[in-house]
């Protein structure tokens, strides 16, 4: 025997031993796992609701109660707007610009880049009450101003990240680790979508990216389905939606057709819920190939609702025109929609460049809001503005800029289940510490989710053999915002 004949010969007796290991042995404990893991799978794709999941996942699904909101609007002002100069009026502070804080107040402080005994730095634009309610609000914000008796500002949000990365995904996930899922997927996750053109969960961005990247609006460990899905500001909405030359639309639904028998057939074989989401996202871009086009189409809006927003351009990719199309993808039955705007980053240059910035979306943000309500969708979708943090009472720069400031900030919200012209928590006289109702930023996503209809701690995903939710072991339900 030649060494080619024994090697053929080990190399059957290696195949036969791992022949009769799997379909012998194994292979019987293999049937029972892929059963169990199906079962697994199939529960894991639904929220606890004590119902089976859905055929589609995107499928629309039954809250633990009745919703005040059906939807989300979510304008994310990345980079860390100034509450100094925008929505938390402080007289003492500006009295005692360029003094040296008080010592007690910098106890167990952590700044990101300046020394803590900086000096103090007054802010740099008048407040002045507006709307029924009395509402006090910057003087760069004329639009917001004018809405003031439809919206819920809460000055006592707190955080725990004082870098934006991680303190953007804290606020979008719960977690500053990377890999869990985002607020907008627990929300697709739990409610579906009622749109079959469009994905339940669309993400705008103007300005810069993110520093926090799409960790921000991702599935995490959920399913792929549940995660955002970015539109482009030019060209195809979405990469390669268009089809390559020589494959006209017969062609492309018969290949389609013939992928969809297929992955049908290996679900059933293997119950992975990642193949029904390729399932929906081969039909997803199928139908998307004509509802983007027309979402992204503005020629369609009359002109007094494109000079509402300030679009003049209706081809120009910006935040106005952002605000614009989140109504239009409300308006389709997208679940949640989520703005990134980061350019509020302010470590110098502060009065110009905030100016610049309230410029560029004060108008556009006010307008979405006047938008819902005058289309009577207000009443069903959440809106909500703000950042990953706010800025330090203290200088940096010189003379002209403020640090990240992670103790108390502002943001609003509006729309389904919340007290309209309403103020809610404090900070001190400098705007350093929250002095009453302080909203962490579980509380604020536990009062989200209550306001879609669910217990935030009931709406869980089992992973690695735990149950995880967006708030994890924490988070309260702030109801002092709650109409």
């Amino acid at each position: 025997m030649n060494l080619a004949e024994e090697f053929r010969l080990a190399q059957a007796r290696q195949l036969s031993r791992r022949w009769f290991l799997h379909d012998c042995g194994v292979g019987l404990a293999g049937i029972a796992l892929n059963r169990l893991l199906t079962r697994d799978a199939t529960a894991s794709t639904a929220p606890t609701t004590g119902e089976a999941g859905p055929a589609n996942p995107l499928a629309a699904k039954k809250s633990h109660f009745p919703a005040k909101a059906k939807q989300v609007i979510y304008m994310f002002q990345a980079g860390a707007p100034s509450h100094l100069e925008l929505f938390d009026p402080k007289p003492e502070l500006k009295k005692r610009d360029g003094q040296l804080p008080p010592a007690d107040l910098l106890k167990n402080y952590r700044a990101a880049f300046i020394k803590p005994n900086s000096a103090l730095l007054g802010p740099k634009y008048a407040f002045a009450p507006h709307g029924q309610s009395g509402m006090e609000l910057s003087e760069l914000l004329p639009y917001t101003a004018g809405i003031a008796d439809d919206i819920c500002l809460v000055r006592s949000v707190q955080t725990d990240a004082v870098n934006h990365a991680p303190a953007q995904i804290l606020m979008n996930t719960g977690s500053q680790q990377f890999g869990r899922p985002s607020l907008g997927a627990w929300s697709l996750y739990g409610l579906g979508s009622t749109s079959t053109e469009l994905p339940g969960y669309v993400v705008l961005t103007s300005a810069k990216g993110t520093s926090g990247g799409a960790s921000n609006y991702g599935c995490g460990f959920l399913p792929t389905v549940y995660g955002g899905i970015p539109f482009r500001s030019s060209g195809d909405p979405v990469l390669y939606l268009s089809n390559p030359k020589g494959i006209d639309a017969q062609a492309q639904r018969s290949s389609l057709d013939t992928l969809h028998r297929l992955n049908e057939l290996a679900l059933i074989e293997a119950g992975d819920p990642e193949i029904a989401a390729r399932i929906q996202a081969y039909e997803m871009a199928y139908q998307l190939q004509t509802s983007a086009p027309e979402l992204m189409d503005l020629s369609q809006e009359p002109a007094h609702i494109l000079e509402l927003y300030g679009i003049t351009d209706i081809k120009k990719a910006n935040y106005a025109r952002n605000c614009l199309l989140a109504r239009r993808l409300i308006e389709r039955g997208v679940r949640f929609v989520q703005l990134f705007h980061e350019a509020w980053d302010q470590h110098g240059d502060l009065t110009k460049a905030i100016k610049r910035n309230t410029e560029d979306t004060d108008r556009a943000s006010a307008a979405l809001v006047k938008d819902l309500k005058q289309r009577g969708l207000l009443d069903d979708t959440l809106v909500v503005w703000g950042g990953e943090f706010g800025r330090t009472p203290m200088v940096q720069g010189g003379s002209d800029g403020r640090d990240h400031h992670n103790r108390a900030f502002s943001m609003w919200l509006a729309g389904g289940g919340l007290k309209r012209g309403h103020v809610h928590g404090e900070t001190d006289d400098l705007g350093f510490n929250v002095v009453r109702d302080p909203v962490h930023v579980h509380d604020l996503n536990a009062t989200i989710l209550h306001l879609l209809g669910f217990d935030h701690t009931r709406l869980t995903f089992r992973f690695q053999g735990r149950d995880y939710r967006l708030t994890d072991v924490h988070g309260q339900i702030v109801a002092g915002i709650l109409a």
